[in-house]
């Protein structure tokens, strides 16, 4: 059986096949659905037995507990804070549910997730060498012998409880077709069998990045740090199910949507690519010579060129001129809204009149 090294063009890292020669090419064929990607940045978990649903649904921003099977969405692991600590790509079938993680995330997931099955009819297992995860449009990867129902990204369509902070219409990942697909260890050396062959095209981790950003679509194990709400990615649209029951943080995710404001709010950066500079994560963002923010992802996209996402803080002024620091020297940065200033605060709280006017009414 073929690796991954050997399809010609394959430049491989630690996180699995970036590129096949061309990242920008990738992309058109990954979405017009000529190519597929490997996803080796992924890892599968399963969680089996008969109170699986409601067990995720007790413990995730998402209401699980009803999950049709085949049907896909995704979950949230909050701390007490609300903040993020861990995420799942979810979908159901009827037996066992299937999670697609960031590989990044998926030690501490299981940890979790393991620690808090108490006597629970559930089975959590790791099948990392096991199962693999091939992304691309629903039709590509219907084409594979798949070990599991496929999971469709509902990114940017606002789910059942959900709430979408971003204005833009339309937003940009209305047309993005994407899908995840879970194949065992013969069909994905069947797959790259393939691709060495020249029948099957690939595509690489740069390609499904650079669709990733400009869609705007948030990823734990990229753009969350120990302080991200879901809010400040507008993450209440796929994966925070706002009416549903009690869960671990649920108290700030209210408070901040109905309230208050997330103290941090997603843009969409696009960068200057004269010098061929790009920033890496966690490079600071600046208005004149205030810092205001950091970067998360950086992609080179096929029609767009360099672009990225970066949390700011809530405050930071909108619609002027941007710097990122970057290592090689500061790269000029022009920011589109995701999620605005004023977001949150939802929720119409009656005023009562002051008791000095009242007086004076009566």
């Amino acid at each position: 059986m073929a690796a991954l090294t050997d399809v010609p063009g394959a430049v491989v890292d630690d996180r699995g096949l970036r590129h096949v020669g061309s990242p920008v090419a990738e992309q058109r064929r990954l979405a017009a659905g000529t190519a597929v990607a490997p996803l080796g940045d992924r890892r599968v978990v399963s969680v089996g037995g008969e109170d699986r649903l409601s067990w995720l649904d007790s413990l995730s921003s998402q209401a699980l507990t009803r999950l049709p099977p085949g049907v896909s969405t995704e979950l949230l692991i909050l701390d007490p804070q609300g903040r993020v600590e861990h995420a799942a790509s979810i979908v159901d079938d009827g037996e066992t549910a299937w999670l697609i993680v960031d590989a990044t995330d998926a030690d501490g997931l299981v940890g979790w997730l393991t620690r808090m099955r108490f006597r629970l009819r559930v089975e959590v297992r790791d099948r990392s060498g096991e199962l693999f995860v091939v992304g691309g449009t629903r039709a590509a990867v219907a084409a594979l012998r798949t070990a599991a129902p496929v999971w469709i990204d509902p990114w940017p369509d606002v789910s059942p409880g959900g709430w979408a902070y971003a204005r833009v219409d339309p937003h940009p990942g209305a047309d993005r077709d994407w899908a995840e697909a879970i194949v065992d260890a013969e069909e994905f050396g069947r797959l790259i069998d393939a691709a060495v062959r020249g029948e099957t095209a690939l595509a690489g981790l740069d390609a499904v990045e650079a669709l990733r950003v400009a869609a705007w679509r948030p990823r734990v194990g990229v753009d969350a740090d120990e302080r991200l709400l879901p809010h400040e990615m507008d993450w209440l649209r796929t994966a925070v199910h706002l009416s549903k029951g009690c869960y671990r943080g649920q108290e700030t995710v209210a408070k901040v949507h109905n309230l208050g404001h997330p103290p941090r709010r997603v843009v969409a950066l696009q960068l200057d690519g004269s010098d061929n500079v790009l920033p890496a994560r966690g490079d600071e963002v600046r208005a004149g010579d205030t810092v205001i923010g950091a970067v998360t992802s950086v992609a080179v996209h096929h029609e767009e060129g360099p672009i990225a996402l970066a949390l700011v803080k809530r405050t930071a002024p909108e619609g002027v001129p941007l710097v990122v620091d970057t290592a090689d020297g500061p790269l000029a940065a022009a920011a589109e809204t995701v999620v605005p200033a004023d977001a949150g605060a939802t929720a119409a709280v009656p005023r009562l009149p002051r008791l000095g006017r009242r007086r004076a009414a009566e």
